[in-house]
């Protein structure tokens, strides 16, 4: 079952995102503020995708975005606020967010986000490779990545963006190529949250992330990964 969680403290809104999910076939779990949904988050590891409003009562809902990444790395989550700042955006992008939508919006519009979302999420792709390239070790059968033999733990978008990387030393990405191949051709939103979530992958892998070794910016371009040693595939 597609399971989603509506983090919305009007009812009337929740409803109508409830009515339009259950009719592309979702189970539906609702919230009507920041804290029940942590609870419901801690006591239900089986939700695919969860909808979260910025203006809720009791906990923020760029807090709440933050705590359910920390949760569950693999979990979709979809803002849809009043709120349409940039910096909103890029906010609710560092906290966590793979969509942003501000309302009004169109119910097909919301619907296509959704699934669009649950693809990408429910896609786990199984390989047995390891890939060893100095100082990184990649394990795709298990999602993980060591750096000298330490684990860092990576949300579910920026291991796809680890695996374009270190699958592709020296290649040159654009940005919408990127985001065609991570998120999907169908992804409906601006390739700023590819530059997110590359500058989210530095802070966690780069010795010094405000002058990167490995993730090199091409200015009016993209990204490359740059190394040097020689790649080995078990």
């Amino acid at each position: 079952m597609k399971r989603v969680l509506i983090v919305e403290d009007q009812e009337e809104i929740r409803g109508f995102i409830k009515i339009n999910l259950k009719r592309e076939g979702y189970e539906v779990l609702e919230a009507e503020d920041g804290e029940k949904a942590l609870e419901i988050i801690k006591s239900d590891d089986s939700i695919d995708i969860a909808i979260v409003d910025l203006m809720l009562p009791r906990l923020d809902g760029f807090f709440v975005c933050s705590k359910i990444r920390e949760r569950d790395p693999f979990i979709g989550i979809i803002i849809l606020t009043a709120r349409s700042q940039e910096a909103d955006k890029i906010t609710g992008f560092i906290k966590g967010a793979d969509d942003y939508i501000v309302k009004p919006f169109s119910p097909s519009e919301l619907m296509a986000r959704v699934n669009s979302l649950f693809r990408r999420v429910s896609m786990i792709r199984k390989n047995n490779n390891e890939i060893l390239m100095k100082p990184f070790r990649v394990d795709f059968n298990s999602r993980k990545l060591f750096k000298e033999d330490k684990e860092i733990e990576l949300t579910h978008i920026e291991f796809e963006l680890l695996k374009l990387f270190i699958n592709n030393p020296n290649k040159a990405f654009k940005r919408d190529e990127i985001l065609n191949i991570v998120w999907g051709e169908d992804y409906m939103g601006g390739y700023k949250i590819v530059d997110v979530n590359v500058s989210r992958l530095r802070q966690k892998i780069e010795d010094d992330p405000a002058n990167p070794k490995y993730i090199k910016s091409i200015r009016g371009y993209g990204y490359r990964w740059e190394i040097d040693d020689g790649r080995k595939i078990k």
